[in-house]
C-alpha cells in the first residue's frame, strides 16, 4: 500500500499525529564520477575552480536543501532539522562520495532530507565544475540507513 495515497487514489500527506516521537537519522550518499581535468584541480582537501572551493560549496547548498525539503517535495511534512552534516571524499576510483546526515526528534523520519541533501550536493558540483568537462556524472543517490521509527534499515 502507498502511503501517500487515500482509499479513493488521491494523493494525500500522511498523518503522523498518532505516531510516537523519537531520535530519528538517515544518511544519504550521492556519487559523482569526475574525469581527470577536473581531479587536478584537487588541492588539499577541496577542488579549486574559478567560482570558488567546490567542496565547501557543495556542503552549504546540500545543507540549505535539506532543510528545504518539505517546500521541494509535495507531500513531505516540514521538518526542523536538529541535524545536518555532509561529508565529502575522494575514493580510489576518482569519485566523489558525498554523504549527507539528517537527525530529528520527531514523529517523522528525515530520509528524503538526506536524500535531497546528497542530491544538492552533488549538482552543486557539477554546476561549480562544468566549464572545465561535461564528462562529470552523477552515477547514483540513494539512502544509505536509517534509525528510528517503525523499522531501522541499514545498506551492507
Amino acid at each position: 500500500m502507498l502511503s501517500h495515497i487515500d482509499d479513493k487514489g488521491n494523493p494525500t500527506m500522511v498523518d503522523v499525529g498518532e505516531k510516537q516521537v523519537s531520535r530519528r537519522t538517515a544518511v544519504a550518499r550521492s556519487i559523482v564520477s569526475l574525469p581527470d581535468e577536473v581531479m587536478r584541480l584537487l588541492t588539499g582537501a577541496d577542488l579549486q575552480t574559478k567560482k570558488g572551493p567546490v567542496f565547501q560549496t557543495a556542503i552549504i547548498a546540500g545543507i540549505m536543501a535539506a532543510k528545504k525539503t518539505g517546500e521541494l517535495i509535495p507531500l513531505c511534512h516540514p521538518l526542523g532539522l536538529d541535524n545536518c552534516t555532509i561529508a565529502i571524499k575522494i575514493n580510489d576510483q576518482q569519485e566523489m562520495v558525498i554523504e549527507c546526515t539528517a537527525t530529528i526528534t520527531a514523529k517523522t523520519g528525515v530520509e528524503m532530507e538526506a536524500l535531497v541533501g546528497a542530491s544538492i550536493a552533488a549538482l552543486t558540483v557539477y554546476d561549480m565544475c562544468k566549464a572545465m568537462s561535461h564528462d562529470i556524472v552523477i552515477k547514483e543517490t540513494r539512502l544509505v540507513e536509517k534509525t528510528g521509527g517503525k523499522r531501522d534499515f541499514k545498506r551492507t
